[in-house]
């Protein structure tokens, strides 16, 4: 191992162990209540009488979708996972990979026996920012949730208002009091989440960080073709997700959008301001190559003798032979 490419650290261990693993433990667990616990109460919110964008038919239990959150939540979590350590290790098993992405970042020496390759550093930086910010959109996703209680489309449907006593003869009426629903209380509490869409945050957010991290990293030239093709069908899957919410009547388009857009900025966030666009931190080889070049000229044209050199060069020699 060369000593030029290495670097000594007794603090990147404990950074890692105190700050970065206490603030990823702390995310899940918020993620955590505000998945399976109602600590967070919802905003009960109010509705129009017969408000045909909320009467749409139940659609049935998440689990009855075509896309169901189990097999969803596995492919938003394991696809990239796996497209980014397969990834990683192909680029560095290739020679000239290996060696520009050992020029860029240096193995990090932590005591006298311990070192970290490029290979480990990178591969748990991009799948630890990349699980961090999955878990961040569930919050951000769950907090919308919470703050607005916006109705699903089959809102109604659910929850069979008792419109006794209540002044429904024009259906621009308001109703302010939402707790007149008399259908089943844990199907109406889940129609009151509806803005953003979660499927549409995740599936968006897992699609553009791996697409980032493929248009980025893989540069090989016989990627041309599969890079682009393979992305869009990542994007084109998300996007599909997000219709078929609409679709089956599970959220609004609004709420889709939201989610949409919610889940892209997160990636890009973390994928331009975070990891760099995946690139490494140290760029020396290429400055120094750079340097090395700055001197050069561009471009290096044939001497042509000019005639009145030639002339000169004539007349010199003319009188040198008359002088002898």
């Amino acid at each position: 191992m060369a000593s030029d490419n290495t670097h000594h650290s007794y603090s990147i261990i404990p950074c890692f162990i105190f700050v970065e693993l206490v603030i990823m433990a702390g995310t899940v667990l918020l993620a955590y209540y505000f998945e399976c616990t109602d600590t967070f109460g919802i905003h009960v919110q109010g509705f129009f009488c017969n408000d045909a964008d909320l009467m749409k038919p139940y659609p049935g239990v998440e689990e009855s979708s075509f896309v169901p959150p189990l097999i969803l939540y596995c492919v938003v979590a394991a696809a990239p996972t796996a497209i980014i350590f397969v990834g990683e290790i192909s680029m560095y098993i290739m020679k000239s990979t290996r060696e520009a992405l050992i020029a860029q970042e240096k193995t990090i020496v932590t005591g006298e026996c311990c070192y970290l390759n490029p290979l480990i550093r990178r591969i748990i930086r991009f799948i630890g920012v990349f699980a961090f910010g999955l878990f961040a959109t569930d919050i951000f996703v769950n907090a919308g949730q919470v703050v607005t209680g916006n109705l699903a489309p089959y809102f109604l449907s659910v929850c069979k208002p008792n419109y006794t006593g209540m002044d429904c003869r024009f259906n621009h009426q308001f109703i302010a009091n939402g707790n007149i629903c008399t259908g089943n209380q844990v199907v109406v509490e889940r129609a009151r989440r509806s803005f953003p869409s979660k499927d549409a945050s995740l599936s968006v957010y897992s699609a553009v960080y791996v697409t980032m991290y493929i248009t980025s990293t893989i540069r090989t030239k016989s990627s041309r073709l599969a890079k682009p093709v393979l992305c869009l069908g990542i994007l084109c899957a998300a996007f599909l997700t997000g219709l078929n919410r609409v679709s089956e009547y599970r959220n609004h388009c609004s709420d889709v959008i939201a989610g949409f857009i919610l889940g892209s900025a997160i990636a890009l966030f973390l994928g331009i301001c975070v990891v760099n666009n995946f690139k490494g931190n140290h760029s020396t080889p290429t400055k120094q190559k750079q340097e090395d070049y700055r001197g050069l000229p561009l471009m290096t044209f044939p001497r042509v003798e000019s005639p009145l050199e030639t002339l000169s060069a004539q007349n010199h020699s003319a009188s040198m032979t008359e002088v002898t």
